[in-house]
């Protein structure tokens, strides 16, 4: 079987849209399996930008069939938006080149509002959440009173529609927030239900014949390992299931697909985390302003849904290593390596320092997170440019170097490191002893 898997190996953000525009070009199938339109991924193609929320960004190629996974949580207005501006890029949005799962559940504006409302009532305790409705959907789901996309197939579809906000409206008068008008809503997901009616199937079937006949299947996640509803820096945690076994779920696959599985880790040169939570090697001032930039580019950290200052740091390998362990990667690649031009000195997190002890691994996942303090080593920088390297003899000593460390501290082979936001700026790292 053919299963490849991309996932973020930090708090999301780590270009992982680029490695899936790098593989798509190889694949059948591109398919999302998690998370909804909180995520995001950027690809740039020459003078064209690219930023998804919802589709697989490998859908750009057209050798592609998009998945809509079960695991993921979909919001009608946005997805149809995403459908019309890649039309108007000249790329082809059907009901042949995308199958949504009849399993994956809606978002609605009803989602919002309580997304908005419980984050206003959390006060300094907020989550730091994109106001998306994602929670709440996931809520919705798990209590088993959710809509899912085979329900817009249902007779009854509207009036189901109309008890959901009903109840809602019931909640957010509680809370004291604003409520909706309900039927103006129902007359817009009218229309949207008449025109996603036939991008919904059973992928399920769909991608486990396709693995059986030799295809190629890329999954995509969204967000970041340190980000999972389970093994994520909790409370700080989206509400889906971000590593690799989640693919499995997440499509419906069984797991006579995950045999000899392709399981690429995404990481950054440093350490990015966008909203609330624990962040053992952050830094602020000048150093911060270095490595997130000015926003003036759009691969700056700022965040591609939420527009937010991304926070920044050092890399931190003790999560590296808790990542490649959650997830059994298989290989990892570094993006922003050029970033990392022009300091002289650059740090990694090798261990933390908890009271008198010194770990090297996480006794209870990301739970302590916060008492901890960060052990650096340090290494030499490079004053070089490498947005023109291509090959890794032409990498100086130091970058080179640089990689070594993150293949030791993963305890994963380093495959590519990436040198700009091209398709084309990729290394190829040599095989070493990690």
């Amino acid at each position: 079987m053919a299963l490849q898997i991309i996932v973020g190996a930090q708090w999301g953000d780590e270009g992982k849209g680029r490695m899936v525009d790098w593989l798509a070009s190889q694949a059948d199938y591109v398919a999302r399996f998690n998370g909804g339109d909180n995520a995001g991924h950027t690809v740039t193609i020459g003078s064209q930008i690219y930023k998804l929320h919802l589709l697989p960004s490998g859908i750009i190629h057209a050798n592609t069939i998009g998945i809509l996974g079960n695991g993921m949580v979909i919001n009608p207005k946005s997805l149809l938006e995403e459908m019309d501006i890649l039309r108007s890029a000249g790329i082809t949005i059907t009901p042949e080149r995308l199958h949504i799962s009849h399993a994956a559940h809606l978002i609605t504006p009803a989602h919002q509002a309580m997304d908005k409302a419980l984050e206003a009532a959390r006060g300094r305790e907020n989550l730091g959440t994109t106001g998306r409705g994602i929670g709440p959907a996931y809520t919705d789901k798990a209590s088993r009173s959710g809509l899912r996309m085979g329900d817009m197939l249902a007779a009854n579809f509207m009036e189901r529609l109309r008890s959901h906000f009903e109840k809602a409206n019931h909640i957010l008068n509680q809370y004291k927030a604003l409520i909706l008008d309900i039927d103006p809503l129902l007359a817009v997901f009218e229309a949207q239900q008449k025109i996603l009616a036939d991008y919904i199937r059973e992928v399920s079937a769909e991608l486990h014949q396709a693995l059986v006949s030799g295809k190629i299947v890329l999954a995509e996640g969204a967000q970041g390992t340190l980000l999972d509803i389970d093994h994520g820096s909790y409370p700080f945690v989206t509400s889906s299931s971000t590593t690799a076994p989640g693919v499995l779920t997440g499509l419906g696959l069984g797991l006579d697909a995950a045999q000899n599985a392709r399981v690429m880790g995404i990481t950054k040169a440093f350490q990015t985390r966008v909203g609330s939570g624990p962040f053992p090697t952050e830094l602020e001032g000048e150093l911060a302003g270095r490595l997130r930039g000015t926003g003036s580019n759009p691969w700056d950290e700022f965040g591609t849904t939420t527009g937010r200052p991304r926070r920044v740091g050092w890399l931190d390998g003790v999560l590296l290593r808790y990542a490649a362990r959650i997830n059994g990667l298989t290989e990892l690649v570094i993006t922003k390596l050029d970033i990392l031009s022009g300091f002289d000195r650059l740090r990694i997190c090798t261990a933390y320092r908890m009271g008198e002890k010194t770990i090297t691994d996480l006794p209870f996942g990301q739970a302590d997170l916060g008492s901890v303090e960060p052990v650096y080593t340090e290494l030499p920088g490079w004053q070089e440019a490498l947005g023109g390297v291509r090959h890794w003899e032409d990498l100086p000593l130091q970058a080179q170097e640089y990689i070594r460390k993150v293949n030791h501290l993963g305890g994963v082979r380093v495959r590519y490191a990436s040198v700009g936001p091209e398709r084309t700026q990729i290394v190829e790292v040599p095989v070493f002893e990690i």
